[in-house]
């Protein structure tokens, strides 16, 4: 336990240098920009390693399929992480990598719940995407078909993090819960930022439920 919390002030420490790197290096000259740059190239990826041993390393875990799932889900996110902050576009890529994430951690939640849960439960999630492609839709352009997809998967595993946590109301599975909901708060961000245009704050609100998301998605595995 001691070395869990140790790797989550490490996750924080990195976290708070990530973000603060991001918003430092929109703010600055050019050169200025490039050193900021070069730390979120350190801290950005350290904080999903800091994040992938605490779910390495947890103990008593759920069940060794869950354990794998979720580790394997942040792998990806790790990979995801990469693509997104490279100076060249490779959002697409990006955009695969945490699409496979979001199916690795819908397949954990589905397999430690009950994947036969009413269909109305999904009914929020359905009415939240349909309400954030209506917001974007005229601003997608190529990226509808991609974007569909992801976002049916990232409400996907939200609804099975929700399912497994009605089900059981087991404290881990409370942490999965609220690690789902701050990765879709966290990615419709990115995607308002992405295709509606960026505003000084975002980097802040992306990152923060972003790292925060992922930290206690590898807790809910102990």
């Amino acid at each position: 336990m001691d070395l869990i919390i140790l790797l989550s002030v490490c996750v924080g420490i990195s976290a708070a240098l990530t973000i603060a790197a991001k918003m430092l290096g929109a703010r600055t000259t050019v050169a200025q920009r490039r050193r900021y740059r070069r730390l979120e190239y350190v801290f950005k990826p350290l904080t999903m390693v800091f994040i992938i041993a605490i779910a390495i390393l947890a103990e008593d875990p759920v069940s060794r399929t869950y354990h794998v799932l979720i580790v394997l889900g942040l792998l990806a996110s790790l990979a995801g992480d990469v693509f997104l902050m490279l100076e060249s576009d490779r959002f697409v890529q990006g955009l695969l990598s945490f699409l496979v994430a979001h199916i690795l951690y819908a397949i954990a939640f589905a397999y430690e719940g009950n994947a036969t849960a009413p269909l109305w439960y999904g009914l929020p999630f359905l009415l939240y995407g349909a309400l954030m492609l209506w917001w974007l839709w005229g601003f997608l352009g190529p990226m509808r078909g991609p974007v569909i997809v992801y976002m049916a998967a990232i409400l996907f595993m939200a609804w099975q993090a929700a399912n497994r946590w009605i089900e059981t109301d087991e404290p881990g599975t409370l942490l999965a819960l609220v690690g789902a909901y701050l990765f879709v708060a966290s990615d419709s961000v990115l995607a308002v930022e992405r295709f509606r245009g960026t505003f000084r704050s975002a980097p802040f609100w992306v990152l923060s439920t972003y790292f925060a998301a992922q930290w206690l998605i590898a807790l809910s595995v102990g």
